[in-house]
């Protein structure tokens, strides 16, 4: 049976570069920032802990919400860094030759 990936002959892999340090490090990346942002939820929590005011409720709440869209940016962010260092990291690699195509014997397009 015929090898599933052959490689393209006369192809090289480069080394590694900064894209495996930047995937390495974005789980901590993403950890951190996200402890970030709910920090200032939690610190908002502190000052208003007494204050049982309508004010002070709905500025929670505002501040929840923006603590949450800030989040989800965050979130966003990592996962886009994380596909383009992959797909850096995928294209560093060796060529493999793909399934060839028969064409047609014909001289002109139809």
């Amino acid at each position: 049976m015929e090898k599933r990936w052959r490689r393209l002959p006369g192809s090289r892999t480069e080394p590694a570069g900064l894209e495996r340090k930047v995937l390495a490090r974005l789980p901590m990346v993403a950890l951190v920032g996200t402890a970030a942002c709910m920090a200032v939820s939690l610190l908002a929590r502190l000052h208003w802990w007494s204050d049982d005011s309508i004010e002070a409720v709905r500025a929670l709440q505002m501040i929840d919400i923006r603590v949450l869209a800030a989040v989800i940016l965050h979130w966003t962010v990592v996962f886009t860094v994380a596909i383009g260092a992959f797909i850096v990291f995928v294209m560093k690699g060796p060529a493999y030759i793909a399934d060839h195509y028969e064409l047609p014997d014909e001289d002109a397009p139809r």
